[in-house]
């Protein structure tokens, strides 16, 4: 049976995946990436929210406490050490002692799907990016991007159903619309999926280029 659209959110910026940023899991169907926890008492399941370098916010049968240690198996194979940082309203949010491979665990979710279906899941990173509309222009920073769509930070972003063309350095975008906009952020969902093909290499390139620091 084919594996549904991940939902986790993958950070690639040098933060808690918690923190200064909205790792919400995006709208529609899918579902969490899968991980073990390993502890004192046993080994459970649980599924991933959200993940940087620095920790994971974990969502399922989260019976542990604040300060608690333990090991993540994450689908990469990786087991890394971790404190429990937090614990609320059916999840936890867990810092890992060494900073992980995100790339990795990205690149493992997509092989995990079937060649036909892959698709980008979210990654949040920052990048300046270019918003046009009509004979409009402005500056505008990007907050994260998938297969799907882009969330974006700018002055005065367009209401709500604007035709908009999005232009990033390395990555070739097609246009897309305004879904949503608050204050100012704007959601904009594209009119043809972006390619893991050509996104990976971009993310890869950017993360070296220190755009997610």
């Amino acid at each position: 049976m084919a594996r549904s659209l991940s939902l986790t959110s993958f950070v690639m910026e040098h933060r808690l995946p918690w923190a200064d940023g909205n790792s919400a899991a995006p709208a529609g169907a899918g579902r969490f990436d899968q991980a073990l926890i390993f502890d004192a008492r046993q080994r459970r399941a649980c599924t991933i929210r959200s993940v940087s370098p620095f920790g994971a916010t974990l969502t399922g049968d989260i019976a542990t406490r604040q300060g608690e240690e333990l090991a993540l198996e994450l689908i990469t194979g990786q087991r890394p050490a971790a404190t429990v940082e937090w614990v609320g309203g059916g999840e936890a949010g867990v810092r890992f002692k060494r900073p992980i491979d995100v790339l990795a665990l990205i690149h493992r979710t997509l092989i995990s799907q079937p060649t036909e279906r892959r698709s980008m899941p979210r990654v949040e990173l920052r990048c300046g990016v270019r918003l046009k509309w009509g004979s409009s222009v402005c500056d505008a920073v990007l907050r994260n991007i998938s297969a799907r769509g882009m969330q974006l930070e700018a002055d005065g972003p367009p209401p709500r159903g604007t035709y908009v063309s999005i232009q990033i350095d390395g990555l070739n975008v097609p246009p897309g619309e305004i879904m949503w906009r608050k204050a100012n952020l704007a959601g904009i969902q594209l009119m043809e999926e972006l390619g893991w093909t050509s996104l990976m290499p971009w993310i890869r390139k950017a993360c070296g280029a220190g755009y997610a620091a």
